[in-house]
């Protein structure tokens, strides 16, 4: 049986998970390989590769009874940071951190919990060493087709968010320009506590919501 965990795996680092747009007149491919391209003019070096991907799971029919109310939505989720765990967030709840066998454990809920449809979203790309920071980008896709652009930025030293935000953000500003985000919701959540794999998490989860809604993709089966 999976042994499922509150809090996550506590952080050794602090990132910071965003979307790039596409570049006027470029594709999402070469976009992501204009940013690559900068981060190397910086003097980032290439640290492999990652990978992160969610899929949705609605509440069965039969579970909801009669009085037609509507089904909760449970995004489970793997990291390659994180190769031994699966984190199962539930909509507007808990993020739960699992063994990395917990899919297996989802099909024997299957009268519970029902895979939706073409939900299957994730980002792959290359990781990036420069100096403290490790940057992630990543182009995210649902099926054969390339919907978007993912950075996460991690600064390795800290795991407290009101103790480095600006300098995160200074960094950001370095090489994404006017497309550098604002604080994640969840700095502010948990602004000067210690920082975790499932906070990460939910960062990964609202950028692929993100997405879903800009390309009008919704997940089938939900309500």
């Amino acid at each position: 049986m999976p042994c499922l965990e509150g809090a996550g795996v506590v952080g050794s680092s602090l990132p910071c998970v965003s979307q790039m747009p596409v570049a006027e007149g470029k594709s999402v491919q070469q976009t992501v390989e204009l940013l690559t391209r900068k981060l190397e003019m910086l003097g980032a070096e290439k640290q492999g590769t990652f990978c992160v991907d969610c899929e949705t799971y609605h509440t069965a029919a039969s579970t909801l009874g009669s009085q037609g109310q509507a089904g909760k939505l449970m995004y489970v989720m793997h990291n390659s940071e994180y190769p031994l765990s699966c984190f199962a967030l539930f909509e507007n709840g808990p993020c739960l951190t699992a063994d990395s066998n917990f899919d297996v454990l989802m099909v024997k809920l299957k009268g519970f919990f029902q895979s939706a449809k073409a939900s299957k979203i994730e980002t792959r790309g290359t990781r990036y060493q420069y100096c403290d920071f490790l940057v992630k980008v990543g182009t995210v896709t649902m099926g054969p087709s390339a919907r978007g652009i993912s950075v996460e930025v991690e600064y390795g030293p800290c795991v407290v968010a009101s103790d480095c935000w600006s300098l995160l953000l200074e960094f950001l500003q370095s090489f994404l320009g006017s497309h550098t985000p604002g604080a994640p919701a969840v700095f502010g959540n948990r602004h000067d506590a210690v920082y975790g794999s499932a906070d990460t998490m939910v960062q990964y989860m609202e950028l692929f919501n993100k997405i879903r809604k800009q390309q009008q993709v919704p997940v089938a089966g939900i309500r």
